[in-house]
């Protein structure tokens, strides 16, 4: 089955939001148009999930969400209402709790485990006491390891799944290796007659302890039988558990830690020696091997059932550039889906959330239908930003904060900085590697290894791609550039700092090109860069989306996932959008098209307000140098600096509520957000080491200034500007969603105004009610045809136009499907640099306002003949009908007057009749 969504709603599963509740929604959904709703992660995670990420358990859904019985009755509903179901899927880790039981499995039995190979760790050597092992390393702990267990905090217990420590709410099994060690303390001191025996025969020989089953249920049999045995095991835990005080007294407990197939560690040293694979910097979240057939099996069990019933339609995958092989994971998803005559390579629909950076195309050799969307939510993103606007800024943001490297320049030092503080021991182990390459090539021996790991680094600080996607047999044409781009910048860069001859090297090994006397090297510089690929993509991540962003604040609603936040304004952003438009349409026409997500930095309300302010750039130059001025005593020191400042101001352009009875909410929602941003800029904080008072004076400026009356009334003014034409901004982005090839998506909540920054902000509660009576009332309207458009437009602070367009624009979608599903695309020509416009098919017009401050003051929305004598060139002869307002329109030449298009309504979409 290869359903193509026609637009999807986004939920976020959790114990507050179930299945319950979406089958309850579905209606409302239905009603609104949506075609089919798109889940988070809906598998077992670990217990209290907000996000279904953290998956324990592949085989069964998530317990907090409901039960198969429930699950089925929202498939039930869904079927019944004609809505498919497309899900989010997490293939590239698993959580690593006690709540996994393959991860446990691992921790407990090392390399006897049957899930050893399940995931991505490097067995290699780990030192403890003076000799090393191979082992698991768990950076856990809250404190060096010695003062975690001398101050009691690591203990041992015992219960029906065996002997175990613990740390707080973490639970670490024993290994069934290690057991003797317990029970011999605790069988000397028993009689030697009675159950002593049957320990004794348990504990001797390694042969009896490698069933740890058996192991444990007998041993719970005797505790549960025996008072003796229970007495001495009791008393023999707390010896092991030892006297805080006592340093001596936790030797026992340290030595069988020691014994363990794990190393329990301090958190610090996590990016510097763990062993393992994680997602990006979280260490309890660990890589599986999805690669290997089995582990694909297993870890996709219940989604294929799931898929096979149909109760699933589509899927959505999570994070594809963190695997292996993301291409080959692909085509064997596919495959594994295909049905038998169906079309190949597409036998089901998948899109990937792979990012793309700026002119790179999503690899025509992934088998999707394409990516989540944050591509386009990037282009359409820059269509209501001013170039010369933005050229302005860039020179008042250089003045005002003293900064002048360029965002190119910030990325580049940034990975770096992550690299040294997050990856150090990724990257170590990835230069180890590179260095024994080095060694079987006479023209590379004699490089040192801190020249091999410099280059590297250097050039993973200069991709500007998350990845490439070299792979067995195949290196396509643009990873080739992409990697050759990587070096000469990192040639550029260094300087004389690194010898050419070292870069030439690596550049030959990244692109898997040895020479001929190392043609038999070639598949072990092919196992590097594979890995090495799966590596880059975290820096990118974490070094330009979760640094970079928040410390490049000229235009903050261009530091969005996708964007361009370093967009120089030399470049017409509406052609730019047109070229992608046409593109997807006829490479990609079934791909999603995004505007908010669960991961976006803000939501697209309160980015379509900020880049109002690229309109008009004297007025916020002068706003911001007034309002520094004002707030200067409420400064502690240097706290914020300009940089900071910029980024506070904007925030609350960008987030201030539309109704008068949310702004008590205003100064929490804004502590939490900065507190957040500060650590993320990883300049005066950070998560890893926060400072405490730098963190306290930036909030405590932040709330003072929402208190502080002289500031507050100038920034009303500004602020009641920018909501205006940031509405606007805001409807057009809709529609072009809406219209634009590929299926628009929806996030929970966002079909009537949502100024939510970045998460948890936008995880809020959403009003289904709310909604769902906002929609029965406007269809009504429409139905009796008593609805004002002209008070809507007026009111257009409550929600309803934003709903009303979102509705009407779906059900234009369900009429004219075929249109919409098969990528036809043609842009419509004007000489006004307000309107962007564009056909699909022969019989649908779209066209929307932008940079509205040109047109009217704000109040004045930009309907009639606020367009003077401006046309668009273009839409076929015929009789035309407004999906907004019904109203008629004859187009009898190659010239329309958009004042006519524009007749009553802000946006438009023209249906031939």
């Amino acid at each position: 089955m290869y359903r193509v969504p026609l637009a999807t709603y986004r939920v976020q599963f959790n114990a507050g939001f179930t299945f319950e509740d979406a089958r309850h929604i579905a209606p409302y959904l239905a009603e609104l148009g949506i075609t089919d709703l798109y889940a988070s992660p809906i598998l077992k995670a670990r217990k209290g999930s907000t996000h279904g990420y953290d998956v324990t358990d592949g085989t069964s859904l998530n317990p907090e969400l409901g039960s198969e019985e429930q699950f089925t009755a929202l498939h039930e509903k869904l079927e019944e209402l004609g809505l498919g179901l497309l899900l989010d899927v997490v293939p590239n880790h698993m959580a690593a709790s006690q709540e996994n039981s393959w991860w446990m499995s691992v921790l407990e039995n090392g390399p006897h485990s049957r899930f050893l190979h399940y995931f991505d760790i490097e067995w290699g050597p780990v030192t403890a006491k003076g000799h090393t092992e191979n082992k698991v390393l768990l950076p856990i702990l809250g404190k060096p390891y010695g003062e975690a267990i001398e101050s009691g905090e690591i203990k041992l217990a015992f219960d029906p799944d065996g002997f175990y420590f613990t740390y707080f709410d973490k639970r670490l099994p024993l290994a069934p290796k290690s057991y003797g060690r317990v029970l011999r303390e605790c069988v000397e001191s028993l009689p030697k007659e009675g159950v002593a025996i049957e320990l004794r025969d348990l504990i001797e020989g390694d042969q009896t302890v490698r069933n740890s089953r058996f192991l444990k249920d007998t041993l719970t049999r005797i505790y549960e039988s025996s008072t003796d045995f229970r007495a001495a095991l009791d008393a023999t835990i707390l010896g092991f558990n030892g006297a805080p005080g006592t340093p001596d007294s936790f030797n026992d407990l340290d030595t069988l830690l020691d014994s363990q197939y794990y190393r329990l560690a301090y958190w610090r040293i996590a990016s510097e020696k763990i062993n393992y694979r994680r997602f990006f910097d979280v260490t309890d979240l660990v890589g599986v091997r999805v690669e290997n057939p089995e582990v694909f099996e297993a870890r996709n069990r219940r989604t294929l059932e799931l898929i096979a019933e149909g109760k699933v339609t589509g899927l959505r995958i999570d994070h594809p550039d963190g695997l292996f092989d993301p291409i080959g994971h692909m085509t064997k998803l596919q495959l594994r889906l295909a049905e038998p005559g169906a079309p190949q390579p597409h036998s089901f629909y998948i899109v990937v959330e792979k990012i793309l950076a700026k002119n790179e195309e999503l690899a025509t050799a992934f088998a999707v239908a394409g990516t989540t969307g944050y591509d386009f939510l990037g282009s359409v993103n820059a269509v209501f930003v001013d170039p010369a606007g933005l050229q302005r800024l860039t020179k008042f943001y250089r003045n005002f904060t003293g900064m002048t490297e360029t965002f190119d320049d910030i990325c580049y030092e940034r990975k770096k900085q992550v690299i040294q503080e997050l990856f150090s021991g990724e990257m170590r182990g990835l230069g180890k590697q590179l260095g024994e390459l080095s060694m079987h090539d006479r023209n590379a021996r004699d490089f040192t290894p801190t020249e091999l790991l410099t280059a590297l680094t250097e050039i993973t600080a200069c991709m500007h791609v998350y990845r490439t996607y070299v792979r067995a047999g195949a290196t396509a044409d643009t990873d080739r550039r992409y990697t050759r781009e990587a070096v000469d910048w990192a040639r550029r860069r260094a300087g004389t700092t690194i010898d050419e001859r070292v870069l030439n090297f690596l550049q030959s090994v990244l692109l898997v090109e040895p020479p001929s006397y190392l043609a038999e090297e070639r598949e072990r510089w092919l196992a590097f860069v594979m890995r090495w690929q799966q590596f880059t993509g975290r820096v990118m991540a974490k070094g330009v989306e979760d640094t970079s962003f928040y410390n490049y604040n000229r235009l903050i609603s261009l530091n969005e996932v996708g964007s361009e936040p370093g967009r120089d304004g030399s470049s017409d952003p509406v052609d730019e959008f047109h070229l992608r438009n046409e593109r997807i349409g006829r490479d990609w026409p079934h791909t999603m098209n995004g505007t908010s997500t669960h991961d976006t930095k803000r939501s697209e309300d309160v980015r379509a307000r900020i880049s109002v302010l690229s309109e008009a750039p004297e007025s916020w130059e002068r706003d911001a140098k007034r309002w520094s001025e004002m707030n200067a005593p409420l400064r502690k020191g240097s706290v914020p600096d300009a940089n900071e400042e910029l980024l506070i101001y904007q925030t609350l352009l960008g987030m201030w509520p539309l109704d008068d009875d949310d702004t008590d909410t205003v100064n929490e929602r804004l502590r939490q957000y900065l507190e957040k941003a500060a650590r993320e800029a990883k300049t005066h904080t950070s998560w890893i080491s926060p400072d405490a008072e730098f963190e306290k004076s930036l909030v405590d400026f932040a709330s003072a200034i929402l208190d502080h009356e002289a500031f507050r009334a100038t920034f009303m003014r500004t602020q009641k500007r920018v909501a205006f034409h940031g509405f606007l901004n805001a409807l057009s982005q809709l529609v072009l969603k809406l219209t634009s090839p590929g299926a628009p998506d929806f996030y929970q909540g966002s079909e009537i105004w949502d100024l939510s920054l970045v998460d948890p902000d936008n995880r809020r509660v959403v009003d289904y009610e709310k909604r769902a009576s906002m929609l029965r009332k406007l269809k009504s309207g429409v139905e009796r045809g008593s609805l004002d458009i002209a008070t809507m437009l007026r009111r257009w602070f409550d929600g309803r136009i934003k709903l009303f367009v979102t509705w009407r624009g779906l059900d234009a979608r369900k009429r004219h499907a075929d249109t919409f599903r098969d990528g036809s695309y043609s842009r419509l020509r004007s000489e006004s640099p307000n309107v962007c416009a564009f056909m699909r098919g022969d019989g649908i017009v779209v066209a929307v306002p932008r940079l509205t401050s040109r047109l009217g003051r704000a109040g004045t929305p930009p309907v009639g003949e606020v367009w003077g004598n401006s046309v668009l060139e273009g839409i076929p002869p015929g009789e035309w009908k407004s999906v907004f307002t019904g109203d008629p329109l004859s187009v009898t030449g190659a010239e329309t007057r958009l004042a006519e298009i524009f007749a009553r309504f802000p946006v438009a979409i023209l249906e031939k009749q």
